[in-house]
């Protein structure tokens, strides 16, 4: 029987045996099989002290916490009354500078020293990355020491900042020591942190690096700068939302000891959740959003044209009011060699339809209208299927599939997942895959909706979610993921900003050009910076951050060609324009 406390997910994984735990994508996130432990996220009442005493706790702000514990005392946890809900944690994907005057930045910033120009002066840029090349001048002053504060590794063990439990922290005179070295070889024993995809300083380099050209200059190039490099103590090779969430926690409250306003900069996201802003990821980034002088940036991901999202409706309408229900079919296509595929269909509770499952062969298995897991096998493929229950922090119903391989590889071809309605009150459904990163090219619905393909955080309600579109032609960038989110409709993306040929830092003090909302987002971020230079810093508006930022930037942005109205899911309330947002 599924305890109510526990996610869907992560009771599906504790039902099943670890040996095929271990073959999904998913289920075996969170779990060290040397130790049998799990890494969860909770939200809770009151006092830990009694969690304190079945686990080892990061305690988190408002209220939520992670944990680590035996697999064997998550019974006793979930009958604590001060815990209120749990979650495992998800893999987290990268959502993969002539955008400054398409963003009307640079009529801002005309001259370094003219002291009515915006530069991020006074203001913390955050980066929660794949790190930062502390190395690069791009990150530097003009006498040669750094502008970053600190860096927290969370891979590199040994010294984790006060009241955390993985990583090690790097300060300002660490770093500074570091780059007076001669050799790299000297500056790495001192400050060993590295940032080896350069994704998390690609990013930096757009929002507030100084840049070592001026095709490769960034925005807030005055900002200080603390950097987060999210780590996995698990051997694989992304990071997961319990890192992600103590990055956050540990760069808000940073800002707050420097005394200083903070933009937060995400560029990354997945797929796993309902889309509608209620995972316990998305709710404690709500929290933080509307803590003092912060603004949170979140990419929208690039889902947007990797067809793994289709929706329809098992209930059609009529002119008089009358409806008639119908059956649906979706075709899933799985390309050769795809070793693991998860499927989750989001439904209202309100509805209850049958479920049917076929294969490439033609065999079908029907899936019982019943709470709770269930195990099958179709030709050379396993299925763990989870129905879940509303949360209390989520009102729909999740139907999770997981196709494991019986042998290498799940049946390749064009599985059907048949819908049949028995009682339909609202009718809608929503299917989502996993993220494009982690799927082979062929495998994708063949009747996509591109609608609604946000990842997950960019669904977080008072966070600025930024989409991508091409500055060169102002045109809508397909790849970006786009709203609104399911069921309650929010406006998302918030806007858009360049995302497609960006030219940025690469290793060796040379450039790159990049396209995806990763690179998008960090315009945003830069612009945010501005405005509160402008507002807080130099005393205009001491209250010009969070969601007085976002409406800001709201109020300012310009229309993209070929869309009329706004806003609208594919561009928000449209393009970036930095000079329309600040007051006059």
């Amino acid at each position: 029987m599924q305890d109510q406390k526990l996610e869907n997910l992560l009771n599906l994984a504790l039902s099943v045996p670890q040996e095929q735990r271990r073959e999904s994508d998913e289920l075996e996130v969170g779990y060290s099989p040397g130790e049998k432990t799990w890494d969860l996220i909770i939200r809770y009442n009151g006092s830990l002290e009694r969690v304190q005493q079945l686990a080892t706790v990061v305690p988190l702000s408002y209220q939520y916490a992670i944990i680590t514990i035996a697999e064997s005392n998550i019974p006793l946890l979930s009958q604590l009354e001060e815990v209120e809900f749990v979650e495992k944690p998800k893999r987290l994907y990268f959502s993969t500078l002539q955008g400054k005057r398409q963003s009307c930045i640079t009529s801002l910033q005309v001259g370094e020293r003219n002291p009515d120009n915006l530069f991020g002066a006074g203001v913390i840029m955050a980066i929660c990355d794949s790190g930062l090349d502390y190395t690069n001048p791009a990150f530097r002053n003009d006498d040669g020491t750094t502008r970053i504060l600190e860096i927290w590794d969370q891979t590199i063990s040994g010294n984790p900042p006060e009241g955390y439990a993985l990583g090690t922290v790097f300060t300002r005179e660490q770093i500074n020591e570091a780059l007076q070295q001669s050799s790299p070889q000297e500056q790495y024993r001192i400050v060993p942190t590295r940032d080896l995809s350069y994704h998390g300083s690609a990013v930096a380099g757009i929002c507030c690096g100084s840049g070592v050209n001026a095709a490769t200059r960034g925005i807030a190039v005055q900002s200080d700068i603390i950097a987060v490099k999210l780590g996995n103590p698990a051997a694989d090779s992304f990071p997961r939302t319990s890192e992600l969430m103590q990055a956050i926690d540990f760069c808000a409250k940073r800002g707050i000891a420097y005394g200083k306003p903070l933009v937060l900069n995400l560029s990354f996201g997945n797929n796993y959740g309902s889309h509608d802003g209620t995972s316990l990821l998305e709710t404690f980034i709500n929290q933080i959003a509307l803590g003092s002088r912060i603004a949170i940036c979140i990419g929208s991901g690039n889902e947007g044209a990797s067809a793994g999202h289709t929706s329809g409706s098992l209930l059609r309408r009529e002119g008089d009011g009358q409806a008639t229900m119908l059956n649906a079919m979706e075709e899933l296509a799985v390309g050769s060699f795809q070793n693991s595929l998860s499927l989750q269909i989001w439904k209202n509770y309100v509805d209850e339809m049958e479920i049917q499952l076929e294969n490439p062969m033609g065999q079908r298995i029907v899936v019982p209208i019943q709470d709770g897991a269930w195990e099958y096998r179709l030709g050379d493929t396993r299925l763990l299927i989870y129905y879940g229950t509303p949360s209390p922090y989520n009102p729909y119903q999740e139907i999770y599939i997981d196709f494991l391989p019986v042998r290498d590889y799940i049946d390749a071809g064009i599985w059907k997942i048949h819908l049949f309605p028995k009682k339909i009150v609202l009718g809608r459904y929503d299917m989502w895959l996993p993220s494009a990163a982690a799927l082979n090219a062929q495998t994708q619905f063949l009747t996509p909706n591109a609608d609604t393909t946000l990842t997950i955080p960019a669904t977080a309600t008072y966070a600025i979610t930024v989409g991508a579109y091409q500055g060169d032609n102002q045109s809508y960038a397909d790849f970006s993921g786009r709203g609104y989110t399911r069921i309650t409709n929010q406006i998302k993306p918030d806007l858009v900003a360049p995302g497609v040929n960006i030219t940025t830092l690469a290793p060796n003090r040379s450039t790159q050009v990049v396209s995806g909302t990763s690179f998008a987002t960090p315009f945003v971020s830069g612009a945010c910076a501005m405005l509160m230079e402008w507002g807080i810093v130099r005393g205009n508006d001491p209250y010009l951050y969070g969601q007085k930022v976002k409406e800001y930037l709201i109020r300012g942005a310009k229309p993209l060609p070929g869309f009329t109205v706004y806003p609208n899911p594919q561009a928000g309330w449209g393009r970036l324009c930095v000079s329309a947002s600040l007051p006059s």
